[in-house]
C-alpha cells in the first residue's frame, strides 16, 4: 500500500443471498479494476442479501460501486424478494468509510459522486444518509428503511401529491429519482459516508425465542436507547441453532467489540438464556481487534509496535 496514495473502504449490501449466479454476476462488476480489491463476498442466507467489502482508490472505487449497484438493480427484483433483514431496494446500500490518508470531508464529497453517478446509470432512487444526509433523521438507516420496500413504496405513491401530507412526504422522498417515488423493481438506494467503516458482527443464543434476540437488539442499537454506533436486529438462521442478535458496528474503537458482546450476555442473563458463541461476518480492522484486546485485558499504554507482526511492513 503506497503511503502517498488515497484508499476507501466500502461495505455495500446488495438484496440476494440465495442465488449463486446473481450473486456471482454482481460481484464481478468489482473485478478487473484497477486499483480496486474484493476483499470478501459474505452471502447471508435467510437475510437473503449479500454483504461486500470492498478498498480502493477514490475514483477506481466509484467506477465499481456504480457498476455493481446497476447491475444488481438489472438483475433483482424487489416486488418478489423476501428476506429477514430490513431493505428498500436491489442495491440496498452503497456506503463508504476512510480507510488510509483521506479524510471525511473528501470521502462526504466521494459519496455525492457515487451517488450522482449511480442514479444518471440506472435511474434507481437514491437517498444520502451518514453524514450526507439531507436532515437529520435522515441520516439513520433505520428511519430510511421505515416499512421497508413494500411499505416505503406504498406510503410514497400514497401521500405523494396531497397538499395535507407534503412534510410527510418531504421526510420520506428520494434525494434523486425520475418521480419521486421507488422503483417498483429495484426500489431503493441508500448511499452514505461515516467516519468509521462497518464491522458486522452475530452473537449466537441458547434459545429458539425470536422474542429474546430481538429484545437484545432493541437494548444494544443506538435509536432505541442503547449504543448510538451500533445498529441491530434480532434474527433466527435457519441452518444455525438458536437466534442471533446482528449487528453493525460502527465504532469499534470507542465502542471495543468485547464491551458489547459482555452487555449482550448480561441482557440474555436476563431471560434465563445463555450466550454460546460469537461470529464476524467479513473483514475487521486491525486496529478494532486491539482496541477489543486492550478493554479485555485492561491494559495501560498499550502500543500497536509491541504487535510484532506490525513490524514486517518495513523489512
Amino acid at each position: 500500500m503506497s503511503g502517498d496514495k488515497q484508499y476507501v473502504l466500502a461495505v455495500p449490501n446488495f438484496s440476494e443471498g440465495q442465488d449463486a449466479k446473481t450473486i456471482e454476476a454482481v460481484t464481478n462488476e468489482v473485478k478487473g479494476i484497477a486499483g480496486v480489491k474484493l476483499v470478501s463476498v459474505e452471502p447471508e442466507r435467510d437475510f437473503n442479501r449479500t454483504v461486500v467489502t470492498i478498498i480502493g482508490e477514490p475514483g477506481p472505487l466509484k467506477k465499481a460501486l456504480v457498476k455493481m449497484g446497476t447491475k444488481a438493480a438489472e438483475l433483482i427484483d424487489m416486488s418478489k424478494h423476501k428476506g429477514t433483514h430490513p431493505r428498500i431496494g436491489a442495491e440496498d446500500t452503497l456506503p463508504i468509510f476512510p480507510l488510509h490518508n483521506i479524510t471525511i470531508e473528501e470521502c462526504r464529497a466521494l459519496a455525492e459522486e457515487i451517488g450522482k453517478e449511480f442514479f444518471e446509470n440506472s435511474k434507481v432512487p437514491v437517498f444520502f444518509a451518514g453524514v450526507n444526509a439531507r436532515t437529520p433523521d435522515r441520516s439513520s438507516f433505520a428511519f430510511l428503511r421505515a416499512g421497508q420496500y413494500e411499505g416505503l413504496r406504498d406510503l410514497l405513491k400514497e401521500i405523494k401529491g396531497d397538499p395535507k401530507r407534503l412534510s410527510e412526504y418531504d421526510a420520506r422522498k428520494p434525494d434523486f429519482s425520475t418521480d419521486g417515488l421507488l422503483s417498483d423493481k429495484a426500489g431503493g438506494t441508500i448511499v452514505s459516508c461515516e467516519a468509521d467503516g462497518l464491522t458486522a458482527y452475530n452473537i449466537f443464543l441458547d434459545t429458539e425465542e425470536l422474542a429474546v434476540a430481538k429484545a437484545i437488539a432493541k437494548a444494544v442499537r443506538g435509536p432505541s436507547g442503547g449504543f448510538g454506533s451500533i445498529r441491530a436486529v434480532g434474527v433466527k438462521f435457519p441452518e444455525h441453532k438458536g437466534v442471533v442478535v446482528s449487528m453493525n458496528m460502527f465504532d469499534c474503537i470507542n465502542l471495543p467489540i468485547q464491551r458489547v458482546f459482555e452487555f449482550c450476555q448480561r441482557e440474555a442473563r436476563r431471560f434465563g438464556v445463555n450466550v454460546t458463541g460469537s461470529q464476524l461476518v467479513g473483514p475487521i480492522k486491525l486496529s478494532s481487534i486491539v482496541a477489543s484486546f486492550e478493554y479485555a485485558l485492561g491494559l495501560e499504554g498499550f502500543r500497536t509496535d509491541q504487535i510484532l507482526e506490525s513490524h514486517l511492513i518495513d523489512l
